[in-house]
């Protein structure tokens, strides 16, 4: 079976967003008398949904967590989405991809608005045939929603023809929620063993491994 589809996650796949996110963690943080120096210990806020990760590292109640997404993105919004840089290689397969015949398109758990301003900022929006995100109210914002939105978005019929593309262990989970195998990729924020551990489909070290490995998919072979 040919993929026709690829979706990709956005953060630890095609950028690196790292300083941008824990510096608008640290800057919330600090609004419930909160110190973190280490920018390092904020890197688990890195894909998953703001919420959850204000619940689950800092115990923060439901209110609380949905409160401190919004000073997360006073400092986001400012200049933050662009405290990041593209991966290198990854415009390189996106044009490799596109020439082969596929239909590219980028499932994440940022908000919509957010992932599209990244893309064009970096120029890479114009690879893409749809953008799916999370709803600014955190209505739809576990991946496995976006995934879901992002396909009927495409209007997607046989999903033996896509293949999803991300760091972290919600990406391998959604993607399956959805029906669909997911190629774990070590060069963002997840690692090995947390991939193999959710079954991802196949695990890429490096962009250019990827690459190799979605032009295989693509070309059915």
């Amino acid at each position: 079976m040919k993929r026709r589809y690829i979706l990709f996650d956005l953060d630890g796949t095609l950028t690196d967003p790292g300083p941008g996110i824990t510096r608008s963690v640290q800057y919330s943080l600090r609004s419930y008398g909160i110190e973190e120096e280490d920018l390092t210990k904020l890197y688990p806020f890195i894909g998953p949904p703001l919420k959850d990760s204000y619940m689950k590292y800092y115990g923060f109640p439901e209110e609380q967590a949905s409160e401190a997404i919004g000073r997360y993105r006073e400092y986001y919004t400012s200049g933050g989405m662009f405290e990041n840089r593209v991966y290198d290689g990854i415009p390189e397969m996106l044009l490799k991809l596109k020439n082969a015949g596929a239909v590219l398109a980028v499932a994440t758990s940022k908000p919509e608005e957010f992932a599209v301003r990244i893309l064009e900022h970096f120029d890479l929006y114009r690879y893409f045939d749809r953008v799916g995100g999370a709803s600014m109210d955190e209505v739809r914002v576990k991946k496995g929603e976006v995934i879901g939105y992002t396909l009927e978005a495409m209007g997607v019929n046989d999903r033996r023809q896509v293949i999803m593309v991300g760091d972290r262990e919600h990406d391998v989970l959604g993607a399956r929620e959805n029906g669909l195998d997911c190629v774990g990729v070590l060069f963002g924020y997840g690692s090995r063993e947390e991939l193999k551990e959710v079954g991802a489909y196949r695990i890429a070290e490096t962009v250019e491994e990827l690459t190799e490995c979605l032009l295989e998919e693509v070309n059915g072979l």
